[in-house]
């Protein structure tokens, strides 16, 4: 009996240092967002809190954006892991010979809409060319309007006044548009005007931009694909967990990252992020949230071209790898959290 207590104290002596050694080799990794902390960050959070990323081996620290940062030179200095990126971004990347990748579309829609007064007769998208005045953001202003006025006939560069980020000139003209995100500005406006905007997502009316991905370095996809996978999968959970589990535990860290952020907003957020399908819509319905086509990367890169936003001649292959995403990683915690 006395040798194998030894013998046992020994083996779980031998467990538990292993153990601590996993816990100790966890690969340090910094993921950099594109914005001060919010809903639309939600799944990354939600990854830290509950722990899958220590689960697949990850001590994940989420390097905030906002307005002075510059997270996307960064990750090209190599000073951080992945970032927060989009399509057009990617595109970007390419166009300047930077060797930055996108590996997942956490946002299979962008989020981004135009809004009109409810009571202008303004029905469509198409119908914003008939106000006087849009106030979008200058970066606005050089992609998705002149994507508009490819797409749609009527649109003209006469309408466009600077968006200053503040909605009251917006409330003030019936006659105006305003640019906004879908899971802030309407909420937002309804709040301080009173009454509903009319709300169009750009996405639900033929621009095709993934957004929210995640950009990596190739130089880390070809020295170490297994800590991408593993970061990928990983946040791929996280997002179901976040729109579809108990997310109280990450938007604590939100909230301790960005005080300014309210328990209502967050609800409010994540609503819209379901209602809306802006994670799990074409092919991450069935492959799993993150995934990307190849088609519609050509799509969009073309619609860019045709309205003059991009340049023709683009290895538009050179700008996403689908290498580890569309493996129906999560689908399983979907089926059981929502009933997917």
């Amino acid at each position: 009996m006395q040798l194998f207590g030894r013998v046992l104290a020994l083996a779980l002596g031998l467990t538990a240092g292993m153990a601590a050694g996993a816990a100790a080799a966890a690969d340090k990794v910094s993921f950099g967002t594109n914005w001060l902390a919010q809903a639309e960050h939600g799944g990354y959070y939600q990854a830290v809190a509950d722990g899958t990323y220590a689960k697949f081996g990850l001590d994940v620290t989420i390097v905030m954006g906002g307005p002075q940062a510059a997270n996307r030179a960064r990750l090209v200095a190599g000073q951080i892991d992945f970032f927060m990126g989009g399509t057009l971004d990617a595109f970007d990347s390419v166009k300047e010979g930077v060797p930055v990748i996108n590996v997942a579309a956490i946002f299979q829609k962008d989020p981004q809409v135009l809004m009109a007064h409810p009571d202008q007769g303004i029905e469509t998208i198409a119908d914003l060319a008939k106000l006087d005045t849009l106030f979008l953001s200058g970066e606005g202003y050089d992609t998705y309007f002149r994507w508009l006025k490819s797409a749609y006939p009527g649109f003209r560069d006469e309408q466009y006044k600077p968006y200053s980020f503040n909605p009251a000139p917006f409330i003030a003209d019936p006659k105006s548009g305003q640019q906004g995100y879908l899971t802030s500005e309407p909420r937002d406006i309804e709040k301080q005007a009173g009454w509903k905007p009319k709300v169009f997502l750009l996405a639900d009316n033929g621009y095709e931009a993934y957004a929210t991905t995640i950009a990596v370095q190739q130089s880390l996809i070809d020295q170490n694909p297994d800590l991408v996978q593993r970061f990928v999968d990983a946040s791929i959970i996280g997002w179901y967990s976040y729109l579809y589990g108990d997310n109280s535990a990450a938007n604590t860290l939100i909230k301790k990252d960005n005080p300014e952020m309210t328990d209502e907003q967050l609800a409010y957020g994540r609503e819209q992020l379901k209602a809306q399908h802006i994670v799990i819509a074409g092919e991450a319905e069935t492959q799993g949230i993150g995934c990307m086509s190849a088609e519609r990367y050509q799509r969009f890169y073309d619609s860019m071209v045709k309205a003059g936003v991009l340049d023709a001649g683009l290895e538009v292959g050179k700008a996403f790898t689908n290498r580890f995403v569309c493996k129906g990683v999560g689908l399983d915690l979907y089926k059981k959290l929502a009933g997917g």
